[in-house]
């Protein structure tokens, strides 16, 4: 007999032990033979549960609120792809502004790599949606209806009687509508509320490919909370991957402090154990049934541990009821664990963080000098020059979208060179709306003797209503061809 079986067997286990890095060959959800081992998490309670909640309520609340919510008439968040409009803290963004869009992402995933040099995985444990519905909304329910983990999993194991059939199909049933809700709510940050109500009004028949979207939708969404599951994070979420290249000992994660725990052992009243060599840990085994991706929080740092602090609040439990010091599993770097030092923040985290500010000013100063107006003054195809009263004249479309959030009153003027007089632009006043584009025709001419050469470039100018430059566009003026000398 081995060693390690050896010690086993003293501790009352039971079974083949496995090597203690054999957890690394294979995920916590899945069996040796490859089939898919059910996760029945124990319900967590405790200072850091109570926080999560928090957040949660806050979190989702701000979900069903935000898609009624304007600012100036505009909705606070919108992603409509399809009609290409967004909006974003109530300010219309276009595929003009598509290069700030992007400034922004860039921003949104440095900082993202940041956080997660310095903090780990917090995020999947604290705001991940996934995290949210899962543990906040769906567990719940499960909770609620079934019972927690030893009643889940008697549940699971007896039969297909009238007491399984009702609650599985209760569960169900509430799964179901809470994903169609949730559908409906995610279509608004697409097309807005108003759209949805008006779809949802007309019914499935009037509106067919919206209905079979989000049919689909709904589908989807009920499939990752009723089975799919932790399976997210462990196989689909691209997120956990990064762990392994940007998360070193400095990071801050849940960990385990091995060098207070170990030798772990069972728990006996009375007993000095640090005279016996003994660790803090009682080998209660709560930490892991907390877990709702199954792994064993004092193996180390692992793929599926998403830091949702249930194994902390589990163990300052029992550590508080042996009277032992909290903390045993807490946030804290590996570091920090092993030489006894405190956090800090590394020469990466502030190359990081040095790269991020860069790429915010500059997406502040690109939104600064935004624009209310966006002009273009283009010649129509085939057209030319024609003269009257000794005046050259040139036709141009012009395009004006107005980025503001109010409506307008706009004159043009020929800036470069002087002379310019433009018909149905300085005498006529054009309206422009929030939000959309205008388009007209005008007429530009110059004395002839202004006109040096066959093309030559002007410069448009916009003004509003107080008589302020709000935008410019250089184009070209066609004149007569002139030998030049």
């Amino acid at each position: 007999m081995s060693e390690l079986e050896s010690k086993n067997k003293e501790k009352g286990g039971q079974g083949q032990v496995l090597d203690p890095e054999t957890f690394r060959d294979s995920i916590s959800t899945m069996e040796r033979s490859g089939s898919r081992k059910w996760v029945f998490p124990r319900k967590p309670k405790g200072k850091y549960t109570n926080y999560r909640s928090i957040v949660y309520i806050i979190l989702l609340v701000l979900l069903f609120i935000i898609p009624f919510l304007k600012i100036n008439g505009n909705p606070i968040l919108l992603f409509n792809v399809i009609d290409r409009n967004f909006f974003i803290f109530g300010q219309p963004f276009y595929p003009q502004d598509f290069f700030i869009l992007t400034i922004g992402a860039i921003a949104s995933l440095v900082f993202i790599i940041l956080f997660t040099v310095a903090y780990g995985r917090i995020f999947c444990g604290w705001i991940c949606p996934q995290t949210i519905f899962m543990e906040f909304v769906f567990r719940k329910i499960e909770y609620a209806i079934e019972g927690d983990r030893n009643k889940q999993m008697k549940l699971d194991r007896q039969e297909w009687n009238f007491e399984k059939i009702w609650k599985k199909s209760l569960k169900w049933t509430i799964f179901l509508i809470i994903s169609l809700v949730v559908t409906h709510f995610m279509f608004m940050y697409i097309v807005g509320y108003e759209e949805v109500f008006r779809i949802m009004q007309e019914g499935p028949f009037a509106n067919p490919s919206n209905f079979m979207v989000m049919i689909l939708f709904t589908a989807a969404f009920y499939f990752v909370f009723a089975w799919f599951r932790d399976q997210v994070c462990t196989l689909v979420c691209p997120y956990g991957r990064l762990q392994g290249v940007l998360i070193d000992k400095d990071t801050i994660n849940v960990f385990y402090d091995h060098k207070r725990g170990e030798n772990r052992s069972k728990w006996r009243k009375g007993e000095d154990r640090k005279a016996e060599g003994k660790g803090d840990c009682i080998d209660c085994n709560q930490c892991v049934v907390v877990c709702p991706t199954g792994i064993d929080i004092r193996n180390g740092l692992q793929l599926e541990c998403v830091n949702c602090t249930a194994c902390i609040d589990a163990c300052d439990e029992v550590m508080e009821k042996v009277g032992l010091p909290k903390g045993l599993i807490r946030y804290a770097s590996e570091s920090e664990i092993e030489n006894e030092t405190q956090f800090k923040f590394t020469g990466k985290m502030k190359a990081y963080a040095v790269f991020l500010t860069l790429l915010v000013g500059f997406l502040g100063f690109l939104l600064y000098n935004r624009g209310e107006m966006e002009a273009k003054f283009i010649k129509p195809a085939g057209s030319t020059f024609f003269v009257k009263d000794k005046r050259i004249n040139n036709t141009f479309n012009y395009t004006l979208l107005n980025k503001s959030n109010q409506d307008m009153v706009l004159t043009f003027k020929v800036l470069e060179p002087k002379n310019g007089e433009i018909t149905n632009g300085n005498n006529t006043k054009i309206k422009t709306k929030k939000d959309q584009i205008t388009k007209g025709t005008i007429t530009i001419s110059f004395p002839e003797e202004d006109i040096k050469l066959s093309k030559q470039n002007i410069t448009i100018g916009v003004y509003n209503q107080d008589g302020k430059l709000i935008d410019s566009y250089e184009t070209y003026f066609e004149g007569p061809f002139k030998m030049q000398f």
